[in-house]
């Protein structure tokens, strides 16, 4: 007995291709419909998100930066040059978008550092991450983002008393943490999620640094390993701005 064929509808192209033809009843039509596009993969944990930019500064790639305050009479800007470990400079961290008004603040008293602070990381080839540090009274917050706006993180200031403490934070997760080491010193341990210490910043250093930076605002950044992003890029948002951005206060740190 002929077996009746197969009803209307989608089924595997007798042609050999990777989607389906339709038949419909009686016979192969030219209707081929191809496969759909798997999903974009899961970023890992750690790792960019879909779309962000797998180029990488050249800042994040080093494990040691030495950051040096420009020495000037009268300080109106926060301005910082980066250097690597045998005394280059690769960057800067310098603050943006300052009035005149702001300025004469700055100059007239010390309430410029409870405004909101704007900062940009940079290296040869411009601005690497932007920085925004809300107004504070108590506590401060540093938003990180892409120069193109895209955002990355936030540095968050935990406590007020006792070893001062900023967490990283990506989308309310807890991607780590930076550390005082007491109440008044310029150690910081940097830890990611699990509390392991992936970065460093003090000023005791043997390097080049050792007699040409002697201020008390000038530190030293080690990274103990190559870190993933958006970690990454957090670690050295904290650590290029850790007294201009975070710490700035009078609680007598340096």
């Amino acid at each position: 007995m002929t077996q009746p064929p197969p009803p209307p509808g989608w089924y595997p192209d007798p042609a050999g291709g990777p989607g389906t033809r339709w038949w419909d009843g009686a016979s192969w039509t030219e209707h081929v419909q191809q496969p759909a596009a798997p999903p974009p993969p899961v970023p890992a944990p750690g790792a960019p998100p879909n779309g962000w930019s797998q180029h990488r500064s050249i800042l994040l790639e080093q494990p040691v930066l030495v950051v040096n305050q420009k020495t000037k009479i009268i300080e109106l800007t926060n301005e910082y040059a980066v250097f690597d470990g045998n005394g280059q400079q690769l960057g800067a961290v310098t603050q943006v978008g300052q009035s005149s008004l702001r300025k004469a603040v700055r100059l007239l008293s010390s309430f410029d550092q409870f405004l909101t602070h704007h900062l940009e990381v940079r290296d040869a080839t411009g601005p690497v991450l932007v920085l925004t540090r809300p107004a504070k009274v108590m506590k401060s917050r540093v938003l990180v983002a892409r120069p193109d706006g895209r955002p990355v993180g936030e540095v968050v200031q935990a406590n007020v008393f006792g070893r001062i403490r900023f967490d990283l934070v990506v989308g309310g997760q807890l991607m780590g943490a930076i550390q005082a080491e007491n109440w008044r010193a310029w150690d910081f341990a940097i830890t990611d999620a699990s509390g392991l210490e992936v970065a460093r910043i003090t000023k005791k250093w043997e390097g080049f640094a050792r007699t040409m930076f002697t201020t008390a605002d000038n530190y030293v950044v080690q990274v103990h390993q190559r870190l993933a992003d958006p970690l990454a890029s957090l670690v050295l948002a904290s650590a290029l701005t850790v007294d201009t951005a975070l710490k700035q206060d009078e609680r007598g740190f340096n």
